[in-house]
């Protein structure tokens, strides 16, 4: 099952508002596709200090086996658009299979 991994860098002063972006863009993205599982993870906490985000989608196995294809992976980042201006820098997208479980 394919997996969508996109990472970028956040100015801590931009933080919440970065947050409720995605939360915003995450939250529309599963009531249209129920069967998307996503997630926001962060990194660098340190006070001060640009930090490293990632978002990761993926889809429930119990609803969808394919994963995340061309298409949905498409619509994530042309929604996703709404955060560029927040962002320091691009978004980058990679895709992933999982080897094992």
């Amino acid at each position: 099952m394919r997996e969508l991994f996109v990472y970028y860098r956040v100015n801590p002063l931009d933080a919440v508002a970065v947050r409720a972006g995605v939360d915003r863009l995450q939250a529309e993205l599963r009531a249209r596709f129920p069967h998307l599982v996503a997630r926001l993870l962060c990194g660098g906490e340190a006070d001060g200090e640009w930090q490293t985000w990632m978002e990761t989608y993926a889809t429930d196995p119990a609803l969808d086996h394919g994963g995340i294809d061309t298409a949905l992976q498409s619509e994530i980042e042309t929604q996703a658009r709404v955060l560029l201006p927040m962002l320091d820098g691009l978004r980058h997208s990679e895709s992933f299979v999982a080897c094992a479980s």
